[in-house]
């Protein structure tokens, strides 16, 4: 049986949809991957349009709610928003709890900017899912 990992945010725009891309992608069928919102606004078109650009398509993903997750064994449940680690509800079983701190990149105003800040936590969130990976090995 595959390790469940849920990945939480505030909005399950941006960083949430991104980390359960990235990880689908990088460790392929050994993990069971979702992604939540403690106040989920709907897929950033900025999220799908970042994680495009580094070839995983996240197009089909949709912004969902953490209490359809609150019934449900995680292995690890990993917060990436410091809002939605302070809201975080009990998951009583959830081996794990983690939290990793990644800006908004929808927080800036600016187009241009906004773009490169997707990138920019698009690649940190990479960064990331590698470690846990590598760590995940050892």
């Amino acid at each position: 049986m595959n390790e469940r990992i849920l990945f939480l945010c505030t909005g399950n725009s941006a960083r949430s949809q991104m980390a359960e891309g990235w990880l689908r992608h990088l460790a392929g069928d050994r993990y069971e991957v979702f992604s939540a919102g403690t106040h989920p606004v709907g897929l950033n078109p900025g999220s799908v349009e970042a994680m495009a650009e580094g070839g995983i398509d996240i197009s089909q993903h949709r912004s969902k709610n953490a209490a359809e997750y609150l019934s449900q064994p995680f292995d690890a449940v990993i917060t990436v928003c410091d809002r939605a680690k302070e809201s975080c509800p009990r998951w009583s079983g959830a081996v794990r709890l983690l939290h990793w701190r990644f800006d908004d990149p929808a927080a800036l105003s600016d187009t241009s900017e906004r773009r490169q800040d997707f990138r920019r936590v698009r690649d940190e969130i990479a960064w990331s899912i590698r470690q846990f990976l590598t760590l995940e090995v050892e």
